[in-house]
């Protein structure tokens, strides 16, 4: 359900309210399920929340691409040997995605700034 939530936040205009949200789900859950799962991914950061009247307008924390690059640094961060974790994962890239590492590693050695 909270992907279902994060799906409907990356396509909503802006922030927006949790009924929004219950509606662009179909409405099958009701506003209080609903709010539970916001209020659960505002625990993991997943989400934002601004204070409007005495409700909340919610917005997703980053896109998908950020959600699942932050899922793997938590993933890499509990553990306890970060060097044999990314030599294994990257040891079962295609080639294709070993190519796209590659140029974004040597685009990060190319920018001026670092």
């Amino acid at each position: 359900m909270e992907a279902q939530v994060l799906g409907a936040l990356w396509e909503a205009p802006g922030p927006v309210a949790a009924v929004w949200v219950q509606e662009r789900l179909g409405g099958d859950l009701a506003y209080t399920t609903v709010m539970t799962i916001l209020s659960r991914l505002h625990v993991k950061k997943a989400v934002t929340r601004e204070r409007v009247g005495r409700s909340f307008l919610w917005q997703a924390a980053s896109d998908e691409a950020g959600m699942a690059a932050s899922r793997m640094h938590r993933v890499l961060d509990g553990q306890n040997d970060r060097e044999a974790v990314l030599a294994s994962f990257f040891t079962t890239l295609t080639p294709e995605d070993e190519r796209l590492v590659r140029d974004l590693l040597g685009d990060a050695k190319a920018d001026p700034k670092d």
